[in-house]
């Protein structure tokens, strides 16, 4: 089958590698244009457009897609199918409606739940228990086509968001190689999703990173995997901006925030509002990431600060 494939970051990178090795002729790839990073602003390529060059496939990078400004394209190239994942804008409907079998979206959540940008991120953050891989053939709304395969995964009890990515990007792609079989063989059947039951995964920024330690020890811990790799959850010692990457549910009192004690083997001990946490791996402004007993050695930490005033 011939497949035009739209991504941009490298959850869609990972499923343009399984179609790049499957039977199926990938005539292109369409990313975002490439964005200026770092000081130098210099133009960095999308993860997407990386893979892409590395198995020879034509990279397409159009600034928008209104105004049938990709309809020429459509036209040269002529795919059967059009599969999408994470691309980061709506695809109008002259782009939905042209391929033979359909656009597909491939998601890394239960849809309905967790429509949106940041699926993943916001199981771990809300602590969720499992969440799941979905191929949906996609309708003008957002995630809101209809299901053609879904299956759940477990989400570990200390796994990052990091972690859930990686590993929900390959699932979701070896689930949309068995979907794209069934469309073109005609045995894929489609499931409406219940859109009473929806829920709303929005893109977010650095303004959530904080850490409220009047909050369970479990529900900091998932706020900390949920923001690990990026942006990095965040407290305050003495005032000095902390960024924390990992931390261990542990038992102990104090005051929200107080710092219990530095434990060999184990981290830093600080209180929540119901048990505490050893934070294991930090870092402080001006510092690489390490282990915060390696910080310890050279740093003192105070028994007894109150970590966020």
């Amino acid at each position: 089958m011939k497949i035009l494939f739209m991504g941009t970051p490298d959850f869609a990178a990972v499923v343009l590698d399984r179609l790049a090795r499957s039977e199926h002729e990938i005539v292109g790839a369409v990313s975002q244009p490439d964005k200026p990073k770092g000081r130098g602003h210099k133009l960095v390529p999308t993860d997407v457009k990386l893979k892409a060059q590395e198995y020879n496939i034509p990279v397409y990078q159009p600034e928008t897609l209104k105004n049938n400004a990709m309809l020429g394209l459509l036209q040269e190239l002529d795919p059967e199918m059009i599969v999408v994942a994470a691309y980061g804008k709506i695809l109008p409907e002259y782009v939905i409606n042209y391929p033979k079998y359909g656009c597909f979206n491939v998601h890394p959540s239960l849809l309905p739940k967790y429509r949106g940008a940041a699926p993943i991120q916001w199981a771990v953050l809300n602590g969720d228990e499992k969440t799941g891989i979905a191929i949906m053939k996609m309708d003008k709304g957002l995630d809101t086509g209809d299901i053609v395969l879904m299956e759940e995964r477990e989400i570990g009890e200390y796994e990052t968001s990091g972690e859930l990515f990686d590993r929900l990007a390959v699932d979701n792609s070896e689930l949309l190689i068995k979907a794209i079989a069934m469309v073109e063989n005609g045995t894929a059947t489609y499931i409406k999703q219940d859109d009473s039951k929806h829920t709303y995964a929005p893109m977010y920024d650095k303004s959530i990173s904080p850490i409220d330690w009047n909050r369970t020890n479990a529900e900091i811990s998932k706020h900390i995997c949920g923001l690990n790799p990026y942006p990095l959850a965040t407290t305050t010692y003495e005032g000095v901006t902390l960024k924390v990457a990992d931390a261990i549910k542990t038992d102990g009192e104090g005051k929200p925030g107080e710092i219990l004690s530095l434990d060999k083997g184990k981290g830093l001990k600080v209180a929540c509002g119901k048990g505490a946490l050893y934070l294991k791996n930090v870092q402080f402004a001006g510092s690489k990431r390490m282990n915060v007993e390696d910080y310890a050695r050279g740093h003192e930490l105070k028994i007894g600060v109150i970590l966020g005033k």
